[in-house]
């Protein structure tokens, strides 16, 4: 205890002094540049309106915080209706920025990306993720989207519906079956996270998936915490995590080159050997060390967004009979189509309109990715006001999902706003839109529908804790006690 009390000790000391230093030396730099800082701005016209918050904290404490109570869309409609505006000026992570509500600001930053904004990521971020040619997280993931886009394109995904349902077949059986009771979050973690180690780099075996995913949990939450890499803190836990994944991942690459050389693994069987025999223009190859950290980022994007997705789904329909009535019927009618024992195809999940409108539902309720940063990389006006070069740019999915003008009774549970032609442009954005949509849409489409299917075909649900709806956001909404359901098994 005498020990932990020291670090700790330590800890606020070290933060403190390093506050300090940047206060004195953001208050020099103010008084120095604000005189030229302040003509420019009058002449381009009138920053947004907002507030900047405490000296180097800002408003971080009031986003963060209502992440915490599981509202995260908060933040950003009290501030929308407090200015009268879609646009207003705050401060968050260290830094200045400006929030763009609802589908119109949507659409200024996706058709914008690199000719006005880029994204943006914390300076923790490339900690996490080292590049050993010292590029740019963002760099790097242009090369990585450029890298994944044909292996998750629909058509290159129809040949992994039969093993997506074989394996939720496995792991319906394994982790379901035979229990009156389960939780569903860590079960969904470990449905998605074994499907995207087999997509990404072919990896079955359970002991190596095992021992790949005990590290996630540190890691995934360290993306989005205070980068302060001291003993204890979620930043450095995250970066040891990172660590441990990436040394298997090197072994699995390593292992992987070998196979390739004897001939015993297919050039074409996953983006790993992708990656292994893709040149860049040069005629350069990607490092072993290089290959991990971009499989990493995968197995991350493969395993939180859609777990959650999939947890949530589990508690709208043990909560809506009518919703799980319709969900059911709909795939009961596709395996009446069926030989017992067929697996899913493409054909079924084109079936299953209304079983994704549920899902659609579900992932505008608790989205899974609430918001995400940009960076102006030019001086330019948007309604009115005038955004500075380097202001930090915020879009909110969850403010977007939950605006009453948007969405009537935003909190209504109605798949049928997902009928005929959806949503309005912009207005549906769990994916995100524009160069950066999401590439793997239709790998969370196929993964999803399939959980559903299994789902349902084999329970009926309750929640263990009626009126218990309380989730955080951290980064992503999850329950706070991680769902636990009762299961009642068809009879037949």
């Amino acid at each position: 205890m005498e020990v932990m009390m020291t670090i700790m000790l330590i800890s606020v000391v070290s933060i403190s002094i390093s506050i300090l230093f940047a206060y004195l030396f953001g208050l020099h730099h103010h008084l120095f540049f604000n005189k030229n800082k302040s003509s420019t701005t009058a002449a381009a016209g009138p920053l947004p309106p907002g507030k900047m918050g405490w000296p180097l904290v800002g408003e971080s404490l009031h986003f963060l915080w209502a992440g915490c109570k599981g509202h995260p869309e908060k933040f950003v409609l009290d501030r929308v209706a407090k200015y009268s505006s879609t646009v207003f000026r705050t401060h968050l992570v260290g830094e200045k920025a400006a929030v763009l509500s609802g589908a119109s600001g949507n659409k200024f930053l996706f058709s914008n990306e690199n000719k006005l904004v880029k994204a943006w990521f914390s300076s923790g971020i490339d900690k996490i993720f080292p590049s050993s040619t010292r590029s740019s997280s963002e760099e790097e993931g242009i090369k990585l989207r450029r890298m994944v886009h044909n292996f998750l394109k629909t058509e290159a995904l129809r040949r992994y519906i039969g093993k997506m349902d074989h394996m939720a077949q496995t792991h319906f059986e394994e982790g379901w079956e035979n229990k009156k009771e389960v939780v569903v979050l860590p079960l969904a973690k470990d449905y998605t996270f074994q499907l995207a180690c087999r997509l990404f780099a072919s990896v079955e075996d359970p002991q190596q998936v095992d021992r790949l995913s005990k590290p996630f949990n540190l890691l995934a939450s360290s993306l989005f915490a205070i980068p302060i890499d001291l003993p204890g803190t979620p930043f450095n836990k995250g970066i040891k995590a990172s660590k441990i994944v990436r040394q298997e991942l090197v072994s699995i690459i390593k292992q992987r080159k070998i196979d390739l050389a004897q001939g015993k693994a297919s050039p074409t069987q996953d983006i790993l050997s992708h990656m292994l025999l893709t040149s860049d223009e040069n005629g350069n190859f990607m490092q072993e060390f290089d290959i991990a950290d971009k499989i990493l980022g995968l197995l991350i994007g493969g395993r939180d967004s859609a777990s959650v997705a999939c947890t949530f789904i589990v508690k709208y329909l043990a909560e809506l009979p009518h919703i799980y009535d319709g969900v059911y019927n709909e795939n009961m009618e596709i395996l009446k189509s069926k030989s017992p024992g067929d697996p899913l195809n493409w054909e079924d999940l084109q079936k299953m309109k209304y079983s994704w409108n549920v899902a659609c539902e579900v992932m505008r309720l608790a989205t899974p990715v609430p918001g995400t940063f940009r960076e102006a990389i030019a001086d330019f006006s948007y309604k009115g006001y005038f955004i500075p070069k380097g202001f930090k740019l915020y879009w909110s999915a969850t403010a977007t999902h939950k605006n009453p003008e948007i969405y009537p009774e935003p909190e209504k549970f109605d798949p049928s706003r997902f009928q005929g032609a959806g949503p309005a442009p912009y207005t549906f954005v769990p994916f995100g839109g524009g160069p950066r949509m999401c590439p793997g849409l239709e790998y969370a489409r196929f993964e999803i529908l399939v959980f559903m299917h299994h789902l349902v075909k084999r329970f009926k649900l309750e929640k263990v804790i009626p009126n218990d709806d309380k989730f955080v956001v951290n980064p992503m909404p999850i329950p706070a006690k991680g769902l636990p359901i009762r299961l009642f098994p068809h009879q037949n």
